[in-house]
């Protein structure tokens, strides 16, 4: 293939036939399969509903973690829709009240902060969430609210905002009569106009309330409200429309939720944010006349995020409002007062109409159900739905993964276990981060929250606390700003020297000890635009939080192969690098990059000093294009590698694209909707999706030969073992079978240790890849030690075949019991792992199960694994290597061999007995003679124990108890043990001879 680079345009030859010839097809990555770390605990949900008729049946929409139902008040949550909507991002859910089986779902939270996940359209389901079929208005944006008739479960209403970037059509209220088939929009106003709830009047399902909102998102600021906004209502279904104003706000109009309960019909209730007059407003004459009935601020606090309001649907005095936080009114709103709920920033709250104790409340921190009218609440500890902002990996084993949760505790999480009940673990900064460790010093870690820095030593709790600039961004505009921090401060600690950490505002800044001193290294590295400075929140409310905050660095990287290259990119556009460790600085930014948009993350190459790679995004600005970029001259020209056609949609905005350190050109790109790879270094890309949930991708890092990433909306997640796509090329796909390197295998001692049953740790073992173009006869994998003898042999035709529905079960110690390891090899086409869990054949069980499953383990060295498929034959090194906390621990390979020998001695041991005492019970069955019957039992006395719980223990079982004193941890082997063997080896001996005497030696 030849590229040859004009600017910014690419000009490709062959490169259709190269990828053909080196890619894998998305078939072929098989077994491949993400697993979740956690943290298992909820993020923000925007969108909630129950079953009437169900009274422990509920539904959550995340605002990127898609649908889940639970059928046991909240004990349990169940996703219904990962297998069919294509994104996570849910704005309303609603269940029929005439028919529980039909549900629609509107994609697009309403909730509209900065990093919303735009909707794409109404999804319906016939069959309780068990499957679901989208059902259009793919483009109207972000979905509010969604009501069904009471009677009639083909009638819905939609109401959208629209795309909450832009001005457009699509923005209304919507009809369907035919259950989702077509659409009718009944209520347009603007471009600018979107609908921010709509509400049927109980006992007349033909008289309609809407509440139409101007609120728009831009970059720098949150628009809400307008003078031709504001309150409508139907008598006629929707087909006709008209303003209500008698009593209402008369300037700008924001925001507003209206309710109504089903024992009071005609009173209408209103939260509502305006300028003047801002409240809770009451109408008795079905929305005729209105009054203010209380406009306390507490009330309305960020009103154009929450808004939350729900009358209690069978007392109309008993009025619910949540914002950041969450109140009570039991006099028809006339006072109010705080309520407990489990979390902050409440969004949603839907009340049993036949059971006003039975509730479901959303927040920040999740879903949470209450049985008993809010006054306690179910735990929010079994979601993994947290959205986590940004992704960081250490050089220990096994590595922790670091990052910051939306509204919640930096995090940080095993990537396989460490120890009972430890799933995750609090680290340093806030929610917004990042934090990172210390390369070498993996207990000293790094935080961020909002422009301050921190540094924590994870063996205390004492975090000290260090500021560029001493300035609190809450309040102000960039405008007002010394240093220009967004909410989400970029931070780099250097590859190539542990002390040094970088800091990002609109200048970039350098720390040499800890953060106690900072130098400024740079001029402005932001565009600066006009009119964008200004603190966030208009025309109605103030929202100067710093998440708005706009000229700011986003993004900050050293080139890992070259010291002092360090490259930004700001929230507002520019690129810039440095070639001489911050002296001068050049801006490379891409010249058909259009201006404005956010550079979310750089990529310097790992294996190229002048190369880098970066993804930006201006769906903020309402293009929701896919922008990854190229360079390899330290930014002088510039190749776009997403056109739209070459495999990610031209309407998938890009989050993240890092390049793979262990083979060049090897990209993998996190997008709005999911994951993508491509092997031609970005020519052509394919879904990388396998068992990832369709969620925004945040943050990708690729360590330790495994793809960690974070998800705005289901929390981390890690692909082991990336060495299949390293080793790719034509010789697999010209090949009938094709046998991967394997990595080194880490010899991890003991069981699983603890966590919470839905985190998925990898098992213990080594890791075999393998491919078949085409299903052969048989294929065999022999496992051979270092002299060639074959220890293992596993094939398609014998085993244990894998089960797809095995799930991780307690152990009853406060850990957990993984589900056994498949013995028996796949043979399908396409690319399949199979794990060797390090053990040699156990102990003979029986003629049935001559090897049993417990084996001694391989002690680490050298050994060779070999795969045979049809006529395909290859053998390839397999390195066993010490896990390095044992070694640490100061177990060496010496002592682990002499643990493995006395292992197996004890296992052959114990083979012996096993099968000297099924001849002695089969000749106890077969015997004639009464005398030697008479000596088979009293000898079957000392070599079995009875089958009665306590009974005391015979040689048998006193071998296998030798057998597990040595095979739980990975040590030298006790004195007791070894001198156990000996008299045990006697004993048996002496048996031994007594079986051959009574009944002859085995054949």
């Amino acid at each position: 293939m030849t590229r040859i680079a004009f600017g910014a345009t690419l000009i490709v030859t062959a490169g259709l036939a190269l990828w053909a010839q080196s890619a894998p097809s998305a078939a072929s990555f098989g077994s491949l399969k993400y697993r979740l770390i956690g943290p298992f605990r909820g993020g923000r949900v925007t969108a909630v509903t129950g079953v009437a008729s169900q009274p422990q049946t509920f539904y959550m929409g995340g605002t990127g973690g898609g649908i889940w139902k639970t059928v046991d008040s909240g004990h349990n949550w169940v996703n219904v829709s990962d297998a069919f909507l294509p994104l996570g991002s849910v704005g309303a859910i609603e269940v029929a009240g005439s028919n529980p089986n039909v549900i629609y779902a509107g994609t697009g939270s309403s909730k509209i902060r900065s990093n919303v996940s735009i909707g794409r359209g109404i999804w319906k389901s016939t069959d309780a969430g068990k499957t679901w079929a989208f059902t259009g208005l793919r483009d109207i944006g972000q979905i509010a609210t969604i009501r069904v008739h009471p009677t009639n479960p083909d009638l819905v209403y939609v109401a959208s905002i629209g795309n909450p970037f832009v001005d457009n059509p699509d923005r209304g209220i919507y009809r369907s009569k035919d259950g989702g088939k077509t659409w009718e929009k009944i209520l347009f106003l603007s471009d600018h106009l979107g609908a921010a709830d709509i509400e049927l009047q109980p006992g007349h399902p033909e008289v309609l309330f809407a509440a139409m909102w101007h609120g728009q998102r831009k970059p720098w600021s949150i628009v809400s409200g307008s003078p031709d906004g504001g309150l409508y209502k139907s008598t006629d279904a929707g087909d006709h429309w008209s303003r209500l104003a008698a009593g209402l706000p008369a300037g700008e109009f924001g925001r507003a939720n209206i309710s109504i309960s089903n024992a009071a019909p005609n009173r209408i209730f209103a939260l509502i944010e305006a300028k003047p007059g801002a409240g809770l407003y009451r109408s008795d004459d079905a929305g005729a006349n209105w009054t203010l009935v209380n406009g306390d601020g507490n009330l309305i606090t960020r009103p154009f995020y929450y808004d939350t309001l729900l009358v209690d649907p069978s007392n109309p005095d008993v009025i619910w409002v949540g914002n950041e936080g969450w109140f009570k009114s039991t006099d028809g709103g006339k006072t109010f007062r705080n309520s407990p709920v489990p979390h902050g920033d409440n969004h949603d709250l839907w009340i049993n109409p036949k059971n006003s104790d039975l509730m479901i409340q959303s927040n920040d921190g999740g879903a949470n159900i209450s049985i008993d009218g809010g006054r306690t609440w179910s735990t929010q500890a079994n979601q993994p739905t947290a959205e986590i902002y940004q992704v960081a990996v250490d050089n220990q084993f096994p590595y922790r993964v670091y990052g910051a949760q939306q509204d919640d505790d930096t995090v940080i999480l095993p990537s396989r276990p460490i120890g009972a009940n430890v799933d995750f673990r609090l680290g340093p900064g806030c929610e917004t981060g990042p934090i990172i460790p210390d390369i070498t010093n993996p207990d000293v870690v790094f935080g961020s929250c909002k422009g301050q820095f921190s540094r924590l030593n994870l063996r205390t709790t004492n975090e000290q606390q260090y500021w560029v600039g001493g300035e609190s961004l809450y309040g102000n505009g960039g405008e007002t700003l010394i240093y220009r921090f967004q909410r989400v401060s970029p931070m780099e600690v250097s590859p190539h020297d542990p002390k040094v950490i970088y800091y990002g505002s609109q200048f970039l800044h350098r720390t040499r000890d800890g953060g106690v001193n900072w130098a400024k290294i740079s001029p402005d590295l932001t565009a600066h635009p006009e009119g964008t400075q200004a603190a966030s929140g208009e025309p109605i409310t103030r929202d100067a939080t710093g998440e708005e905050v706009y000229s700011t660095l986003y993004t900050i990287r050293e080139s890992p192969v070259q010291k002092g290259v360090i490259w930004t990119g700001s929230n507002d556009g520019p690129v810039y690098v440095t070639r001489d460790d911050g002296k001068t600085w050049t801006n490379v930014t891409p010249k058909d990059m259009p201006p404005g948009g956010r550079i979310q993350n750089i990529e310097p190459s790992p294996h190229r000093a002048g190369a880098a790679y970066f993804a930006g995004y201006r769906y903020l600005l309402g293009d929701f294009q896919p922008y990854i970029y190229k360079t390899e001259d330290f930014g002088k020209t510039w190749t776009k590698l997403t056109d739209g056609s070459n495999g990610i949609a031209k309407d998938e905005p890009t989050r993240v694209v890092r390049e793979d350190p262990d083979r060049a050109h090897l990209l993998y790109a996190g997008t709005e909707f999911g994951m993508y790879v491509s092997f031609d270094d970005g020519v052509h890309w394919q879904s990388f999706q396998l068992n990832l949930p369709h969620t925004p991708v945040t943050d990708i890092k690729i360590a330790h030969k495994d793809l960690i990433l974070s998800t705005q909306g289901r929390s981390d997640w890690i692909l082991d073992n990336l060495t299949p796509l390293h080793q790719w090329s034509d010789k697999v796909n010209a090949a009938d079978a094709f046998l991967f390197t394997p990595r080194d295998a880490v010899r991890v001692p003991g069981r699983q240790g603890g966590a919470n049953r839905a985190l998925v740790y990898p098992p213990s073992g080594a890791e075999i890849d393998y491919y078949l173009a085409k299903p052969p006869a048989e294929v065999s994998i022999e496992i051979l030690d270092v002299a060639g003898k074959v220890i293992r042999k596993f094939s398609s035709e014998t085993g244990t075949a894998a089960n797809p529905n095995a799930v991780i079960e307690d152990d009853g110690e406060g850990g957990f019991r993984a589900p056994p390891l498949p013995t028996r090899l796949s043979k399908t086409a396409g690319m399949h792992r199979f794990i060797w869990d390090l053990k040699y054949p156990g102990p003979w069980l029986g003629d049935a199960r001559p090897e049993g499953p417990n084996g001694p383990v391989a002690v680490p060295g050298k050994f060779s694994v070999k795969l045979i498929a049809g006529s395909y034959t290859a053998t390839l090194p397999l390195t066993v290597i010490e896990d390095p906390r044992v070694t640490k621990d100061g177990v060496t390979t010496a002592e682990l061999k002499e643990q493995f020998d006395h292992n197996m001695r004890a296992r052959d041991l114990l083979s012996e007995v096993n099968k000297a005492v099924a001849r002695l019970r089969a000749a106890q069955r077969e015997m004639k003679d009464a005398d030697t019957k008479r000596k088979l039992d009293n000898l079957a006395t000392h070599m079995v124990t009875p089958g009665i719980r306590y009974s005391k223990p015979e040689i048998q079982t006193h071998i296998q108890y030798l057998y597990s004193m040595t095979t739980q941890a990975d040590q030298k082997p006790g004195r007791d043990a070894l001198d156990r063997y000996q008299v045990l080896r006697k004993e048996l001996d002496a048996d031994l001879a007594q079986l051959i005497e009574l009944i002859g030696p085995a054949k």
